[in-house]
C-alpha cells in the first residue's frame, strides 16, 4: 500500500562515509515505520524498495562521492512493507577542509506525472539488470537519454514540473 507525502513534507537524513545513517528528522521516522532507535546506524538501504533499479543507487554514489549533487525519484520501503515515493536531492557533507564527511539529502512530494514516467523506465532498467546487470542497465539509460538529447540531470528535473 502507498503512503503519499503531503506538499509541504520534507524528509531529511545523513550518513556516513558508509551509508548509515546519522540523522533523520522526525518526518524521516514517521515515513519509515521504525524508531529513531531502528534507524539511527543502521545503513540506510533498510530502506530500499526491491522495485528500485541498482543503477539508480550507482547513479546516486558516483555523484556524490565526487562532490557532486544529484536528483533521483526513489520509491521506498517501510518496516511494515508499505511503500512511497520521494523525489530526492542528495550531496556530500564536507569538513573545513572539503573533505567529505558524510552524505546528506531531502525528499519531497514528487509529481505524480512524474512517477508515471519513471515506473515504466525503472520497469524496463529492473529487467535490462536481471540480463545483463547494472553496466546494462546504465547503458540502457544512457542510450535512452542520448536518444532524447538530454541528459540525466534535465530528464529528472524535467519531469518534476
Amino acid at each position: 500500500m502507498e503512503i503519499k507525502l503531503d506538499e509541504n513534507d520534507f524528509i531529511v537524513s545523513k550518513t556516513d562515509l558508509a551509508g548509515k545513517i546519522t540523522y533523520g528528522n522526525k518526518m524521516f521516522i514517521k515515513m519509515s515505520g521504525y524508531s529513531e532507535k531502528e534507524l539511527l546506524n543502521s545503513p540506510h538501504n533498510i530502506l530500499r524498495h526491491e522495485d528500485m533499479p541498482k543503477v539508480v543507487f550507482k547513479l546516486l554514489w558516483d555523484r556524490i562521492q565526487n562532490k557532486d549533487s544529484i536528483y533521483a525519484y526513489v520509491k521506498n520501503l517501510t518496516k511494515n512493507g508499505q511503500y512511497y515515493w520521494v523525489f530526492a536531492s542528495a550531496t556530500a557533507s564536507v569538513d573545513e577542509n572539503d573533505n567529505v564527511v558524510g552524505y546528506y539529502s531531502v525528499r519531497r512530494k514528487p509529481h505524480d506525472k512524474a512517477i508515471r514516467v519513471v515506473q515504466d523506465l525503472y520497469e524496463k532498467l529492473l529487467q535490462v539488470e536481471k540480463s545483463e546487470g547494472i553496466d546494462g542497465s546504465e547503458k540502457y539509460l544512457n542510450h535512452l537519454l542520448e536518444e532524447k538529447g538530454i541528459g540525466y540531470d534535465e530528464f529528472i528535473l524535467s519531469i518534476q514540473k
